[in-house]
């Protein structure tokens, strides 16, 4: 009966959850298709991260403008018309490839003009999940979503690799519009996403003054700011290792060999997946900021032991124990915002938030790219008195320099981390 009650309570957000899901699945393997592509044009590490440049820094810089509409305006709109927009992107690429006219520019351009709609899209779909479900749900629903995001981790790279060896990239971007179509499908006509009702004075304030308003929130909650920044280093640091550079540190060590790079990610993804179930089952944690920064040394753990061995199969038992801690992370950090901020301020703190800590991650990629294609890569393949003496432990040759950026960034990142549990601050976030 409990059961039955709780699937009562969450039955619309089940609904959105799931087709949103699929969407996601059939994005999922086209981002992996056009990963494996763009390296097969130019083999390097820059080429990468830079695409995954193109993805982020247009959500950073509209994210403020972005949550302040989350908040006033209709959060189904918003998200409906950045699911029709990533749709078009998906068949503006299908097009191109199909004349044999697709360029890595062109990538770059489109991933610049998705990201710009997820900008808006993710505060949205945020304030409509705290909005579709009861307080005592929150992490559990956090739970879900961790969950879903590991299966379609898991998925991705093996039905990517499957489409593209049997159908190539032309079915996977086909699958990929089918999937946008279901999404769409149940957003418009089976989901009704509650309206926050806002005071008169809080309607009459101007526009930019609302913009502004999640970074004073965050600024009188001294707790709040706190993490955000702290997790601004994170996102730094790990972008630098292997959640940055895990594609061309795999492909560079095993000579380009894709199943290599889909058994690591689908190990991440299992990670992720287990810890999405622990945390989903189990009680929630007393205290969740402590939780979140030994999450965070697990993470960089994972880049130390993968830095010191050629082998995929530790690199993907390094990557489950990281993710899965990962996930626990993600799912306490995600109950935290909404536990400690009202439901009709959450869209423009969300995207203050998520501006801060996400703003360091452009600058890391395109340092990530640089360091290994232009310093640390060709040091580990000359010849000199110091990389013979790192090679006894990082190996030589494509991706040896990537392997010594992952060593130093991991004992950066656990040393970072550990430093914060003694920080009585974050004390007023456990609930």
């Amino acid at each position: 009966m409990k059961k039955l009650t709780i699937f009562k309570e969450l039955r619309s957000f089940l609904l959105l959850w799931s087709s949103q899901t699929v969407s996601e699945l059939g994005t999922a393997m086209t981002n992996y298709a056009l990963i494996i592509w763009t390296y097969s044009q130019k083999g390097t590490a820059s080429s990468i991260t830079l695409l995954t440049v193109c993805s982020f820094l247009p959500t950073i810089l509209f994210r403020f403008i972005a949550g302040t509409l989350a908040d006033r305006g209709n959060k189904k709109r918003i998200m409906l018309l950045a699911d029709l927009a990533a749709a078009c992107g998906t068949a503006t690429v299908l097009a191109l490839y199909s004349f044999s006219a697709l360029r890595i520019w062109h990538l770059y351009v489109i991933n610049i003009l998705l990201s710009f709609m997820n900008a808006f899209q993710n505060p949205a779909s945020f304030v409509a999940a705290s909005l579709l479900v009861p307080e005592k749900h929150y992490t559990r629903v956090s739970g879900l979503q961790g969950f879903s995001g590991a299966a379609i981790s898991i998925l991705a790279p093996a039905l990517g690799s499957c489409l593209l060896t049997f159908g190539g990239m032309t079915v996977v971007l086909i699958c990929d519009l089918v999937s946008f179509s279901i999404a769409l499908f149940v957003l418009l006509f089976f989901i009704k996403i509650p309206e926050i009702k806002h005071t008169e004075e809080n309607a009459k304030e101007p526009f930019l003054k609302n913009c502004l308003d999640g970074v004073r929130y965050l600024r009188d909650h001294t707790a709040l700011l706190r993490i955000t920044l702290f997790l601004a280093v994170i996102n730094f640091l790990a972008k630098l290792g292997n959640d940055g550079m895990l594609a061309p540190f795999v492909l560079g060590r095993t000579g380009n060999n894709q199943q290599a790079l889909g058994m690591v990610q689908s190990a991440v993804a299992l990670g992720l997946l287990a810890g999405s179930l622990l945390v989903t089952l189990l009680k929630p944690a007393q205290n969740k900021p402590k939780v979140v920064f030994i999450a965070t040394a697990f993470i960089f753990a994972g880049n130390i032991v993968q830095s010191l061995t050629p082998h995929p199969l530790v690199w993907s038992i390094a990557a489950f124990v990281s993710y899965m801690t990962a996930a626990i992370m993600n799912t306490n950090l995600t109950a935290i915002m909404r536990e400690q901020v009202p439901p009709e301020m959450q869209g423009r703190v969300f995207s203050a938030k998520d501006t801060l800590q996400n703003c360091t991650i452009p600058l890391a990629l395109v340092l990530g790219g640089i360091l290994a294609d232009y310093a640390a890569e060709p040091f580990m393949s000359s010849d000199s008195p110091a990389q013979k003496f790192l090679s006894h432990f990082f190996g030589s040759g494509s991706g040896a320099g990537i392997a010594v950026i992952f060593f130093f960034v991991g004992i950066l990142g656990i040393g970072i981390s550990l430093s914060r549990l003694k920080k009585p601050v974050y004390n007023e976030l456990n609930k």
